[in-house]
């Protein structure tokens, strides 16, 4: 179980909380590029780790994150107009660039200095990997700007998605990095006893602390002479990398993709999961087709969002469409979409879930050192110091897997040209 104090601690994300700090010392997605689609387009509004802000894309592609509040009467910068290089207040014509000058005041007297002297909070923001990226920190402890090796993938390569998650970001992370459930949650065939993940249902999990965050492997005994190894990262404070290509008949495939998701705090009870994957034969296992149908597989698909948000249809106010007679047969839940059935746990379990009342098992080891990690990245914030996992440099390199091997081999060994990233 986890203390309520330091539970605190973590789940609160506003600025100047602990958690909060920590936040803001590492480059943290702010939207999709695909939704700043053109230069001088429509801003978007944005909130994020409890602020409210205003993105927008200027005449030269910069991306500007701002506060959504005009400093002059506080007006809605929403409504701005946008246009030649700043977006303008339409209630008295001020105007501000991306980095928040007050480049035009036509409301004040001819040779007025007072634009000088005013800026509108702004955050700087780097458009990388599919998503516009920002800083919310101090800017002498700003590190340099991300670099996964999913990042770096071509575009015909690389996919990112974004689902709305109505609870705290920690309790959806730890869904993600909870190997075990996999083989319960997610068992949408009930009649299979083939899949890895069903012919062992308790992983032994090895965790290894990093300068990132951790690697973590989990070990399913298929009784035959072989593992299921599921080779994962965490990575701070807030990603996942999974290797997530595999047969469940044993065979492995020449081509193995790479995916993940980011948990980015909106306030303190709801979040925005980045679904990013990447692969490196677009032709076999990348065409437009394979990624819509992934997505809906996983119950993401555009016709699964509520139009014009990225919620998903199926949520907590119809119960996630549960079908109780394909829960009595086929289905572990009876939720479609492995999505759909992490947020009906997640998202039920209440919107900052009282970790004091847990009692956890083995199989909860990844969460418990995720959870040490962080409190420990707390501390360092608080007292000065930089926190695990800022430095783009020690996470460039890092790839997951998934795979099998013997049980008497060492799977570093087995794995190291497909743990080796070739972007």
């Amino acid at each position: 179980m986890l203390r309520r104090e330091d539970n605190e601690r973590l789940t609160r994300v506003g600025a100047g909380t602990p958690g909060g700090e920590l936040f803001r010392r590492y480059w943290i997605p702010a939207l999709m590029s695909s939704e700043l689609p053109e230069n001088d387009g429509a801003p978007v509004r944005v909130r994020l780790l409890g602020e409210d802000l205003i993105a927008f894309r200027d005449s030269n592609g910069d991306v500007g994150l701002v506060d959504a509040f005009c400093p002059h009467r506080r007006a809605p910068m929403f409504f701005g107009r946008n246009e030649e290089c700043g977006l303008r207040c339409v209630y008295h014509g001020w105007k501000f660039n991306t980095e928040g000058d007050c480049i035009d005041m036509p409301s004040e007297a001819e040779g007025s200095s007072l634009h000088q002297r005013i800026k509108i909070k702004a955050y700087p923001c780097i458009d990388k990997g599919g998503i516009v990226w920002t800083y919310m920190g101090p800017k002498e402890t700003m590190p340099q700007p991300p670099d996964y090796e999913w990042m770096r993938a071509p575009i015909t390569h690389r996919h990112v998605s974004k689902t709305y998650e109505e609870c705290n970001y920690l309790q959806a992370m730890e869904g993600g990095l909870d190997t075990a459930h996999s083989s319960f949650a997610h068992n949408n065939n009930l009649g299979s006893r083939n899949e890895p993940r069903l012919r062992d249902r308790s992983p032994r999990l090895d965790v290894e602390r990093t300068e990132y965050g951790y690697c973590y492997v989990s070990f399913r005994d298929l009784k035959d002479g072989n593992y299921y190894m599921r080779i994962y990262h965490y990575v701070m404070p807030f990603q996942q990398f999974r290797g997530g290509i595999h047969k469940f008949d044993g065979s492995r495939r020449d081509y193995p993709e790479l995916n993940g998701h980011i948990w980015v705090p909106i306030d303190d009870t709801t979040t925005y999961v980045y679904n990013w994957a990447c692969a490196y034969d677009a032709d076999a296992n990348f065409g437009e087709d394979n990624i819509l149908e992934r997505e809906y597989f996983y119950g993401r698909g555009p016709d699964q969002m509520i139009p014009g948000t990225f919620q998903l249809k199926a949520n907590k106010s119809n119960d996630y469409f549960i079908d109780r007679s394909r829960q009595k047969s086929e289905t572990y839940t009876g939720i479609e979409g492995i999505n759909t059935q992490d947020f009906a746990l997640q998202e039920g379990m209440g919107p900052i879930v009282d970790r004091s009342l847990e009692h956890l098992g083995s199989s909860d080891k990844a969460i418990v050192a995720m959870r040490r990690l962080m409190l420990e990245a707390v501390t360092d914030v608080a007292e000065g110091r930089r926190p695990k996992g800022v430095d783009p440099k020690i996470h460039s390199r890092i790839r997951p897997y998934d795979g099998f091997m013997k049980t008497n081999d060492d799977w570093k060994e087995v794995f190291a040209a497909e743990l080796t990233p070739r972007w």
